[in-house]
């Protein structure tokens, strides 16, 4: 892990680091989800049966999850984990309620009326990784907005194992949702089945939830025909922390986004050397009996990062320039920090806030945008799952009292139908 403390030096390293997806193998990458998508829109569920036993090696036949069996994970589950379920669902669903955005009208002084107008989408689709670990907490992050949105229907997609079983957690989350249609399939060909719609599975209006750079590029690639919620990269975590902060607690923090993924970034900004190098000796020790091991080292070598800056303006601006997914502070006064924060995910305040309590129950989305994205976008949310619709209706007067300026601002454009389509309402 790399300890800079040149500002330079160090803006150079979080711009190498936010682009780390940005490969030269994008254009294969983009090449063979082309063709696995052309498939799944030409041959339906035949396509998705050939790659998922290509890439997932198992026959998905049947592909969807019986009603039974959904029910069976959350009966099978243990009590505490059950509880755990149902008190993050129920703290995610009372935030996500308050997001629900409000239709309204302006009535004009001469009768003329213009609305905005919020409906849910029909159906959304919504893809659970599998892979490496499981992600109850995904399906509740997906499911609930999507729900509370007013969405008829949510199909959930998530691959199974080699013997192609989805984890019982997963399903578990599935059923508290209320989601009554899951399939065992994911990649890109879930993607495309998802878009385009299979003999089984009903074609889509968005697609929510986090994949590996397959199923990023499928959203990508489908995005048009179908509403997507972001093109979601690898986890990443900056942390502001000063020497007041505990070192065991900050190697903890960082650990904990680098045990997702190889490609998963640490960064630790500090006013403190004594502390980087404390915080640099517990994460060494705490990875050394990890139980992925593997993986955190992968991600702490090649995309960890410590920085020691002057002073915390400094923090702030190296911080606003990377625009973290997940911003930890853990300084004095980590509130008087927050007031020069610009861009980020999310922000956890203080050393009872790890980020860990927002990827689970806090209540806001964990789906949070990446790769600097949080420089124009925020979490998944209810509206991802709502579309707006404005409703203009004028009378004979109020058309009258606005007839010139319309028509002067048309001529401007050189559009004369625009112009003559007002006028010619009151030739007549």
């Amino acid at each position: 892990m790399k300890i800079l403390n040149n500002k330079q030096d160090a803006i150079q390293e979080l711009k190498r680091i936010s682009s780390r997806t940005n490969s030269e193998n994008n254009n294969k990458i983009n090449a063979i989800v082309e063709e696995i998508l052309q498939e799944v829109k030409t041959y339906g569920d035949i396509a998705v049966e050939k790659y998922t036993k290509k890439f997932d090696g198992f026959n998905p036949n049947p592909m969807q999850v019986s009603a039974n069996d959904l029910k069976d994970a959350w009966d099978e589950i243990d009590g505490n984990l059950k509880r755990s379920l149902e008190l993050a669902h129920k703290r995610i669903k009372k935030f996500h309620e308050k997001e629900i955005p409000l239709s309204f009208t302006l009535e004009g002084e001469h009768g003329d009326t213009v609305q905005r107008k919020w409906k849910p989408v029909k159906n959304a689709g919504i893809y659970i990784p599998g892979g490496r670990a499981a992600y109850p907490s995904t399906v509740l992050m997906n499911a609930i907005p999507a729900k509370v949105a007013g969405v008829q229907e949510i199909i959930m997609v998530s691959p199974g194992n080699r013997e192609g079983t989805i984890n019982k957690t997963v399903l578990a989350a599935a059923h508290l949702s209320g989601i009554h249609k899951v399939f065992r399939i994911g990649g890109a060909q879930a993607i495309g089945a998802l878009a385009f719609g299979t003999n089984q599975i009903n074609k889509v209006d968005v697609i929510s939830g986090p994949g590996n750079i397959y199923v990023t590029t499928a959203k990508k690639l489908i995005y048009g025909s179908t509403g997507i919620d972001s093109l979601a990269g690898p986890s990443e975590i900056l942390i502001i922390a000063d020497e007041t902060a505990q070192s065991t607690h900050i190697a903890s923090d960082l650990l904990a986004q680098a045990e997702h993924d190889p490609l998963a970034s640490s960064i630790l900004l500090t006013t403190s050397m004594d502390q980087a190098k404390k915080v640099l000796k517990e994460l060494y020790k705490k990875i050394d009996d990890h139980p992925r091991k593997e993986i955190c080292m992968q991600s702490i070598k090649n995309w960890g990062l410590i920085v020691i800056c002057e002073n915390y303006d400094s923090c702030i601006e190296l911080s606003n320039n990377f625009a973290p997914e997940h911003l930890e502070i853990l300084t004095f006064d980590p509130k008087n920090i927050l007031k020069g924060i610009d861009n980020a995910g999310a922000i956890f305040l203080g050393k009872w806030t790890p980020e860990a309590v927002g990827d689970y129950l806090a209540g806001p989305n964990h789906t949070l945008p990446t790769s600097g994205n949080s420089r124009f976008s925020g979490s998944l949310g209810v509206e991802t799952f709502m579309k707006n619709t404005s409703i203009i209706e004028f009378n004979e007067e109020s058309l009258r009292v606005n007839s010139l300026d319309i028509i002067n601002l048309a001529k401007s454009e050189g559009l004369h139908s625009h112009a003559n389509s007002v006028e010619i309402r009151f030739k007549d």
